[in-house]
């Protein structure tokens, strides 16, 4: 597990319960480098090059020896010719190739790949203009006319196209005569034709049978019920009985990598499995009634999503798989302003709703921070982390003995060592932040407009969205990697790196327009 702080130690002064002061000591610059995963990293690649080391010293053995192999596989020879000191000279190079190979199978890591995924593609009933949206919240007859108008302008500087999906609980309000319904039955009704939708495709793709699947994993973050969601898939699917199941909710936008995670740490402990991962967000009981700004973003950028991802581990699987996951990283912030960054809770008039902080673009900064000081040393080339370690000692220098200038913190360039990017759609001011900290290009982040603009906010699914695009619309390769980056309430950055191993992929649909600017609506293309 990813410690919150990188290499700082964390120490707790022991006052009265209710205000605890927490201290963090500085680390040195060559703390931030996890030596353990730069050694990991290459290590198979050590591996390799001791195995042709040792065949080599076989095969010059061999070559020096005087054996007559032409009589030897003629078989005119027996076995018994060969002398004692002819057997020990390759016989032991024999023994520890044969050795490394057992201890390298049995304590490397089993590797992830990806079969595939499938997106939930709204039905044109669900879909909605901005206009019509903000109807909708006017027929709830519980919103002022200025919270009309801020939700109007939100929505219109989000960078969500004109056309996006909201479940038929919502959808209805069309209608000024038809309340909205938030029960968990229209929940569950949402449920069942996002999931479903989505585990039918993936399954159908892939050819894998229900009851091939020996781990499930659903992450919702508000709707959880009783019975669970991944009870109500194993049901429809009829999934063996004693397949594996785990909900998980309240993880927010990054609970997909979450997922991705959980079932890389369950595969290492059973091999030859296969994994089904489900991310969606159901807001058909997410509508917030008040009137406080601070609640009311939820009602603008939210839209319906889900995705499924099938996983395994099996040897044989590689061949047949569009992507190996690489690695994954999670980061956990322990602090007031990071815990309430994103907090559901009741307003001044008792309505509920998730309240958005105005210090997330600092706390999602320091998550983001923390989260590529440890992806760095994972997919990095050494020559960029040389150059990290080199800034990070001249500015301790610099600090050290006080000198004048102040040397700028150096920020690696990530494009070295990953290919795409899926930044995750949470709005426009979110990937224009990462665009602009990380240096990317308008290119690297296409993704992650074309999600926003043409599917909204579609919380943890987000991310496939975008994957969905790249593999579909971009220029990618075999051996390109790509990096899904997301964050979540608590407060949490997580991302996790794939590596592309098939690119015999079919284009599934053409590009649609939208947005590449972060200025005015102005410069908006009208979608095709």
């Amino acid at each position: 597990m990813e410690r919150s702080e990188s290499s700082a130690d964390v120490r707790s002064s022991l006052t009265d319960d209710k205000n605890k002061v927490y201290t963090i000591s500085k680390s040195r610059f060559i703390g931030f480098i996890n030596w353990v995963h730069v050694f990991s990293t290459y290590l198979p690649h050590l591996f390799y090059v001791v195995v042709l080391i040792l065949l080599g010293q076989i095969a010059h053995a061999l070559h020096m020896s005087e054996w007559d192999w032409g009589t030897f596989m003629s078989n005119e020879v027996s076995i018994i010719e060969i002398t004692r000191p002819q057997v020990m000279q390759v016989g032991w190079q024999l023994s520890l190739i044969v050795l490394l190979v057992i201890v390298y199978i049995n304590n490397g890591q089993r590797s992830v790949y990806l079969l595939d995924f499938a997106c939930f593609e709204p039905p044109k009933e669900w879909k909605l203009t901005h206009e019509q949206t903000i109807e909708c919240m006017r027929n709830q007859k519980c919103y002022t006319e200025d919270s009309l108008k801020f939700m109007e302008k939100i929505i219109a500087r989000s960078g969500v196209g004109p056309y996006t999906a909201w479940p038929p609980a919502i959808t209805r309000c069309l209608d000024p005569s038809v309340k909205l319904d938030d029960s968990p039955e229209a929940s569950r009704e949402e449920a069942r034709t996002v999931i479903f939708d989505v585990v039918r495709k993936v399954l159908k793709s892939t050819g894998v049978l229900p009851s091939e699947i020996d781990f499930l994993v659903i992450n919702c973050s508000l709707f959880s019920p009783t019975p669970s969601l991944c009870s109500m898939v194993v049901n429809e699917f009829k999934l063996r009985q004693d397949v594996a199941t785990y909900n998980l909710s309240g993880m927010g936008c990054s609970a997909g990598v979450v997922s991705i995670d959980l079932v890389k740490r369950l595969f290492k402990g059973r091999p030859r499995s296969v994994a089904l991962v489900v991310s969606t967000e159901l807001i058909s009981q997410c509508l917030y009634y008040g009137n406080d700004r601070s609640f009311l973003v939820q009602n603008t950028l939210f839209r319906c999503g889900g995705a499924a991802v099938l996983l395994s581990n099996k040897i044989r699987d590689g061949y047949k798989a569009n992507f190996k996951l690489l690695t994954s990283v999670r980061t956990q912030l322990v602090s007031e302003d990071s815990m309430e960054a994103v907090f559901q809770k009741e307003d001044a008039d008792k309505q509920v709703g998730v309240q958005l902080s105005k210090e997330i673009p600092k706390v999602a900064g320091r998550a983001l921070e923390k989260n590529f000081t440890a992806l760095g040393t994972r997919v990095l080339p050494l020559s960029e982390q040389a150059k990290v370690v080199f800034w990070m000692a001249a500015r301790w220098v610099s600090k050290t003995f006080k000198f004048e200038k102040k040397i700028d913190p150096y920020i690696p360039d990530f494009t070295r060592g990953l290919d795409h990017f899926c930044v995750h759609a949470g709005g426009r001011a979110v990937i224009d932040s990462v665009e602009k900290n990380l240096k990317l290009t308008k290119a690297h982040v296409e993704a992650s407009r074309y999600a926003l603009y043409n599917y909204g906010n579609t919380s943890s699914s987000s991310i496939w969205y975008e994957m969905d695009y790249i593999r579909s619309n971009s220029s990618l390769k075999v051996g390109q990697r790509v990096l899904q980056i997301a964050f979540g309430s608590g407060f949490k950055c997580n991302s996790a790196v794939w590596l592309c191993i098939n690119n015999d992929i079919k284009k599934q649909k053409e590009p649609k327009d939208f947005v590449f600017s972060s200025d005015s609506d102005s410069d908006s293309k009208k979608q095709q």
